[in-house]
């Protein structure tokens, strides 16, 4: 069992920057890789980024060109994601997830994902 919760998200300007974390409990932290997803109104939840156990390997949404970075933190059970120069676009409620499965460690299909966050939400002014 893991349970996932993201305080922080929140208002930021068009071209600043955020780091939203997201504090896990339950199962070892280490055991298990880490995804960010996001749902903007009327779309569908899509992928992010996604980080292995070690931290070691991260994988990232083309769509995201550089611009935001998932790291871990295996020592305060916390898993982060840095928002640099955001866009009206990207106001959306921003979910972190736990996928448990060791044979898949990199993968951006949301079924993988055994345990999900309550969201936060995240606006971005222009």
């Amino acid at each position: 069992q893991v349970q996932l919760v993201e305080p922080g998200g929140g208002l930021v300007q068009a071209g600043g920057s955020l780091r939203l974390s997201c504090a896990a409990s339950g199962r070892t932290f280490r055991s298990y890789a880490l995804g960010w997803f996001r749902q903007a109104p009327g779309k569908e939840r899509e992928f992010l980024a996604t980080i292995s156990w070690t931290g070691g390997s991260t994988y990232y949404a083309d769509s995201l060109k550089g611009r935001f970075t998932i790291s871990r933190d295996n020592a305060k059970n916390t898993v982060y994601l840095q928002m640099n120069s955001p866009k009206p676009e990207d106001t959306a409620v921003y979910y972190c997830a736990a996928n448990l499965n060791p044979m898949s460690p990199i993968c951006t299909m949301q079924p993988h994902y055994n345990y999900w966050g309550q969201g936060t939400q995240v606006s971005v002014s222009s």
